[in-house]
């Protein structure tokens, strides 16, 4: 038995809001775990409910000929929300996914001109960034737009009037009072 002790570090979580992404990258480490609802409280707000969110992010440091390595990272994530169905406005069980890759760099210029020209999102190269709100983020765009069931459960409910329809009573139109102004002569 030598007398070294064990290195602590390996035992320890990073932290999730502030991820050096550089030495992530530059590792080809992974980062994976899930995520409670109140870990996510923007995406909370939006739904009615959330199952725990998975998630996992891989860095990559990617040679360049003639400049320095580019920092990516790629993220995957998922999660079932319930949502409230637009048409009929009854629970709706929703799978949220996405996937994506990042393009990290330092110049903020090499930004600008790189993210119109890739499909790939392009941002600054922060020095700490946070893994947590990139994965709300990403998880707050893939909700649609209009939530709505396929097909409702239950028929829709027809908003109409039955007395007046069995009644067959017209209506009176809103501008009929106007119309009726107008149609009277004026007093010189």
């Amino acid at each position: 038995m030598t007398g070294r002790s064990p290195d602590k570090t390996q035992d320890k979580a990073p932290d999730l809001r502030r991820i050096d992404l550089r030495t992530l990258a530059r590792q080809g480490g992974t980062l994976a775990g899930a995520l409670l609802a109140q870990a996510l409280p923007r995406l909370a707000q939006s739904v009615e409910s959330i199952e725990p969110a998975r998630w996992s992010a891989k860095g990559e440091l990617r040679p360049v000929k003639g400049a320095e390595p580019q920092v990516w990272l790629h993220l995957q994530a998922d999660a079932a929300v319930r949502l409230v169905c637009q048409r009929c406005l009854q629970t709706l069980e929703h799978p949220l996914r996405c996937e994506r890759s990042f393009l990290f760099l330092a110049d903020e210029s090499e930004v600008e001109r790189l993210d119109e020209e890739l499909e790939d999102d392009v941002l600054l190269l922060p020095r700490f960034f946070d893994l947590l709100e990139l994965v709300e983020d990403e998880l707050i765009l893939a909700l649609p737009i209009v939530p709505r069931h396929d097909d409702c459960p239950q028929p829709l409910p027809l908003f109409l009037d039955l007395e007046v329809a069995d009644a067959g009573e017209e209506t009176p139109h809103p501008f009929a009072a106007l119309a009726a102004l107008k149609k009277t002569p004026r007093p010189n």
